[in-house]
């Protein structure tokens, strides 16, 4: 689901649009809230969308000192009458609790993850590449932690919380930027493409001006940041076999590494102000919102999947919600400093992985794809990101007591395609409403 208009917060009159993925088509909603008590609940109605009818009300009751149960009754109407409830009926009740066993699910484990850290106080976040994968589950959990967010965007502004920045010319307000505790640097182009000349600049620049240009204007503030966390990637390594790499391992060879190299150098040289730079190495990160999982579950799906080449790469991946639980920990942990590798303790090889999403998808893994196949679409790209092999530890997010929340694959892999085999012990505790 993706969100075209935000709502305003949630009182009365305030609407939110958003699309959803039905099969194979996108259909949009649109919501108004009413029937807001603070403190307790508020309601939303569709004015537009896939329902003949829907209402839904969200409220909470206390249950002793420190617990409260989270409730959902929605009423709807399945267009078509009878024939579409006979029809859709089932289907739409199953789909309903699947959606709202995951949302009960993650707002436990955020809960659960924000509490380890104790008594917080409300920062302000200023955050490049906010619209990006990683950010658009990051913005949302620190606001709903109480911390004030500001993206900048390379369009005009159209509220008070963004601010206007050109990563390719050097070009960012700093006066606008005051009273700033973290920065967060996710901004870059994507890689997943073939890497002309053209391309491999694109990408180069994307990550060195950005950060570049953020470093310049945390340099100007009279009031600096406490922590300047910034993306970076495992591709620093270069393919290294079975080799197990940590922090202290050195940088491999090839564009990735070269690229990481010169990105965590910028990164690095904001320590000079005083700021505490960390650079969170990540791996391949596991969403169905974005990244690589999409795409392989359409293969998956069609019963087309299979290992890449022999399958004897190693992959090191993290799930969203662990991605968005490094950067969380990252900036509160002073520990975190320098180069942090951002990957499960669990990394698996492509054969494993493939066997494992089929498994989870219940679909046979019986066309492997040929490695000169990957290498004539994708070229150099192919060699450095799926051929490649890469069997990354975290070792300083071990060190610094970090809790993972989806250590093993397959236990990733269920959560965030919403396929778990059994609600887990919160999920049978929590009511599924109506």
């Amino acid at each position: 689901m993706e969100v075209l208009k935000p709502a305003n917060g949630v009182k009365n009159g305030e609407r939110v649009n958003v699309r959803q993925k039905i099969g194979p088509f996108w259909v949009e909603w649109e919501t108004e809230h009413f029937g807001y008590v603070e403190d307790k609940q508020f309601n939303d109605r569709a004015r537009k969308g896939p329902f003949a009818h829907w209402e839904h009300r969200h409220y909470v009751e206390t249950d002793g000192p420190a617990r409260c149960v989270w409730h959902d009754d929605i009423a709807y109407q399945i267009p078509g009458g009878a024939l579409g409830k006979l029809i859709f009926g089932k289907r739409v009740k199953r789909e309903l609790s699947r959606a709202f066993r995951f949302r009960y699910e993650r707002l436990r484990d955020d809960q659960a993850m924000v509490l380890r850290y104790g008594a917080v106080r409300p920062m302000r976040f200023v955050i490049a590449g906010a619209s990006g994968l990683i950010g658009s589950a990051l913005v949302p959990f620190l606001r709903t932690q109480g911390h004030e967010v500001i993206r900048l965007v390379r369009r005009k502004p159209t509220n008070a919380n963004e601010v206007f920045w050109n990563p390719a010319s050097g070009e960012l307000d700093e006066h606008q930027l005051k009273a700033v505790d973290v920065v967060i640097n996710l901004a870059g182009m994507n890689i997943a493409q073939r890497w002309t000349k053209k391309a491999r600049e694109e990408i180069w620049n994307s990550r060195i001006a950005g950060t570049r240009t953020l470093v310049d204007a945390m340099e100007r503030l009279k009031h600096r940041p406490f922590v300047f966390v910034s993306a970076s990637a495992t591709g620093i390594y270069g393919s290294r076999g079975d080799e197990i790499l940590s922090e202290q391992s050195d940088r491999g060879g090839g564009f990735l590494a070269d690229l990481c190299d010169a990105w965590e150098r910028e990164i690095f040289a904001i320590e000079e102000f005083g700021v505490r730079p960390v650079a969170l190495r990540t791996g391949m990160v596991l969403s169905p919102a974005g990244g690589a999982l999409p795409r392989l579950t359409k293969i998956f799906r069609a019963g087309l999947g299979g290992k890449l080449a022999d399958g004897e790469q190693w992959m090191s991946w993290i799930s969203i919600d662990d991605t968005v639980g490094a950067y969380y920990h990252a900036v509160l942990d002073q520990r975190c400093i320098h180069e942090v590798n951002a990957v499960s303790p669990a990394p698996v090889t492509n054969a494993e992985f493939t066997e494992t999403l089929g498994r989870v998808l219940h679909r046979p893994t019986l066309f492997p794809v040929p490695r000169a196949g990957l290498r004539a679409v994708y070229g150099q790209m192919a060699d450095e990101t799926v051929l490649s092999s890469v069997r990354v530890s975290p070792e300083k997010l071990t060190e610094t007591d970090y809790r993972f929340r989806q250590p093993q694959l397959e236990m990733a892999l269920r959560y965030v395609l919403g396929r778990s085999a059994a609600p887990t012990e919160a999920g049978q505790n929590a009511d599924l409403g109506t």
